[in-house]
């Protein structure tokens, strides 16, 4: 069975004989240069970086654009024009709206556009409202404040890729297939949807014109069969796909019987259901206040009913954010995270739970 393996490094640089003063002082200017846009970048900052992925800055939406049905894009710029934190395809904001709600959206602008940020949001009807928020709330001119960029789900070097998205989950899909095209490499893209007109980005899709686009909208071609999809890679692509549940679980099962050489990459825009959870009270020591934590609920869900405002990001146990020390009580840890020199005394509230009957937590 494949498995995806990805290791993140600093290219060695080669010994380089003395230079002419002119190439000297070349290079002196580029580091100037690249000085000047970390110090920018600090400056933009109003507080210190978070886990080396991501800094809390206030912007400002330039623009809300209508990109499909019930699909806007907002274009975030900074207040007073500076260049943003750099970001690489498939990163994601945290974005705090004017109500309080913290939502997550993908960034599908421009990697090399450091003027602005672009996320595309769907609105959900029956949804918490977030995205109804988002779509009759926000004007361009609106201040907003967003966390990040932070990246779960990376784009790798392979020999080819195959992407397969799922109505918005073609926000993080859409910079990675343009970053593909420009290099050259090999790739095919499904696209899939209810109907065309629900489905945004098309036309720039079509832009990428050195691989394979297929679109493909339920209402023409009927619901797809992910193992049939899967199965389109060469062997050892990298295969991403971000879209509905119901596509990711079909992806995570077949891929690696259809395409045991290959990697696979998911994201999903929700958090994990619970599996096997059990009622249990949690106390947050610093507010007092004991709170029950439903077998079918995160305890993050239940902490973000007493404090609104407690971090988080990634809602599935990597990255950290939610991360509380446990002053009492022992922990069934769900998270792919913390150290085993952590779990003693800290726990990431998204996914892990108690083991027993209740927990005490630093909140």
């Amino acid at each position: 069975m494949g498995t995806a393996v990805v290791e993140d490094g600093m290219a060695a640089q080669e010994f380089v004989p003395p230079v002419s003063l002119r190439v000297l002082g070349a290079v002196m200017d580029a580091y100037r240069q690249v000085f000047a846009e970390r110090k920018s970048a600090q400056l933009l900052s109003r507080s210190n970086p978070l886990r080396r992925t991501g800094f809390d800055l206030d912007l400002v939406v330039e623009s809300v654009r209508a990109e499909a049905e019930d699909v806007v894009s907002l274009s975030l710029v900074a207040r007073d024009g500076q260049r943003l934190p750099a970001w690489t395809p498939g990163s994601h904001l945290d974005v705090f709206l004017p109500s309080g709600r913290q939502r997550q959206y993908s960034l599908c602008g421009d990697p090399a556009d450091r003027m602005r940020y672009r996320i595309a949001v769907r609105q959900i009807h029956a949804g918490g409202g977030g995205s109804r928020e988002v779509h009759e709330a926000l004007r361009a001119g609106d201040p907003l404040r967003i966390r990040g960029p932070r990246n779960a789900f990376t784009f790798i070097h392979a020999p080819s890729y195959l992407f397969v998205a799922g109505g918005i989950g073609i926000t993080p899909i859409l910079p990675m297939v343009k970053a593909a095209d420009a290099a050259g490499a090999r790739w095919k893209m499904v696209y899939l949807g209810r109907s065309r007109e629900t489905m945004p980005f098309l036309d720039e899709l079509r832009e990428c014109a050195g691989g394979e686009l297929e679109i493909r909208p339920d209402d023409e071609f009927g619901v797809p069969q992910v193992a049939d999809l899967i199965g389109r890679a060469e062997p050892g692509a990298a295969v991403y796909v971000c879209g509905p549940p119901p596509v990711l679980g079909a992806a995570q099962r077949t891929m690696f019987v259809v395409n045991p050489t290959g990697s696979l990459h998911t994201e999903r825009f929700s958090a994990l259901p619970v599996v096997d959870g059990k009622e249990f009270d949690l106390r947050l020591a610093r507010t007092g206040t004991t709170i029950r934590v439903g077998a079918d609920e995160p305890a993050l869900a239940a902490i973000r009913r007493e404090i609104p405002g407690v971090v988080y990001s990634c809602q599935q146990g990597f990255c950290g954010t939610c991360k509380v020390a446990v002053l009492a009580g022992g922990v069934d840890h769900r998270d792919r995270t913390l150290l085993e020199s952590e779990r003693e005394d800290y726990m990431l509230t998204c996914v892990s739970r108690a083991a027993g009957e209740s927990l005490v937590l630093d909140l």
